[in-house]
C-alpha cells in the first residue's frame, strides 16, 4: 500500500463538517487524494471521487489501487453531480471552483435539496454569490472557516437544506455570518485583504468615464468598521 498523502489546510477545512462513517462525494477529484485520505483516516466509510476529465479520472483509479480501496472509493467521470444521485451521499464536497460554477452544480442536481445531504462548499471566487443563491434556495448555512495558505485566503461554507429563505446583510454574505459571530481565526486577515481588493477596484473604477464607486465606497466602510472592531 502506498503512503496516504495528507491533504493541505486547505482542504482539510472540510473534515469538521463531514458526517463521521458516512459517504462523501468529491467532485473536481483531481488526484483522489481527498477521498483517499478521508477512508484511509476512517473520516468516511465510502466515497465518489466525480471530475469532468478522463484524465483525472484515470489518475485518481491508480491513487486508490495503488492504496488499496478499490471496495470504498468509486470513480465518475462526470460534469459536476450528473449521475452522482444514485451513490446516495451523506456529504457532497466541492472544492476549488468558482463560485457561480458552484452554484451551477448545484442548481443542476436538485436531489441535493434534502436535509439529510451536507453540502461543503469551498468557493475560489465570488463566496458572496454562493451565499446568496444558497440562501435564496432554502439552503441554511451550518459552518463556516476562513483558511490561510501559500498567501492566499480560502472560505470553507456549510450548508444543508432547510427549504427556508434567509436574508443576510451586504457584510455577511461577504465575510460570512458565523465567520463573523464567531470572531474566526483569520478574519482580520481576510477583512484586510478585502480592503485591498476593493480599494484597487475603486482606483480603476475612479479613472474610467462614469467613474461611480458608490458600491466600493459602501464595502469600503463596512470593512474598515468591521476591521476597528477586531483590533
Amino acid at each position: 500500500m502506498q503512503s496516504i498523502i495528507t491533504p493541505s489546510a486547505r482542504l482539510c477545512s472540510a473534515l469538521p463538517y463531514l458526517t463521521k462513517g458516512g459517504a462523501v462525494i468529491d467532485v473536481g477529484t483531481d488526484h483522489a487524494y481527498l477521498p483517499i485520505y478521508l477512508v484511509a483516516e476512517g473520516i468516511s466509510s465510502r466515497a465518489l471521487a466525480c471530475d469532468i476529465n478522463q484524465g483525472p479520472i484515470e489518475s485518481a483509479r491508480k491513487n486508490i489501487a495503488a492504496a488499496k480501496f478499490q471496495n470504498q472509493i468509486d470513480t465518475l467521470c462526470t460534469d459536476g453531480l450528473h449521475g452522482a444521485e444514485h451513490f446516495h451521499p451523506d456529504d457532497v464536497l466541492i472544492f476549488g471552483m468558482g463560485g457561480e460554477l458552484i452554484m451551477r452544480i448545484l442548481s443542476e442536481a436538485p436531489w441535493v435539496k434534502d436535509e439529510r445531504i451536507g453540502l461543503v462548499l469551498q468557493p475560489m471566487t465570488r463566496a458572496q454569490t454562493l451565499r446568496r443563491w444558497l440562501l435564496e434556495n432554502g439552503f441554511a448555512i451550518v459552518g463556516e472557516t476562513i483558511t490561510h495558505e501559500d498567501k492566499r485566503y480560502y472560505q470553507t461554507v456549510a450548508a444543508r437544506y432547510c427549504g427556508k429563505v434567509e436574508e443576510y446583510t451586504e457584510e455577511e454574505l461577504l465575510l460570512g455570518r458565523l465567520n463573523i459571530q464567531n470572531n474566526a481565526p483569520n478574519l482580520g486577515g481576510f477583512v484586510e485583504h478585502e480592503i485591498g481588493v476593493w480599494e484597487a477596484i475603486r482606483r480603476g473604477k475612479s479613472q474610467s468615464v462614469t467613474g461611480n464607486t458608490s458600491d466600493e465606497d459602501r464595502v469600503l466602510q463596512f470593512l474598515n468598521a468591521r476591521l476597528e472592531t477586531l483590533k
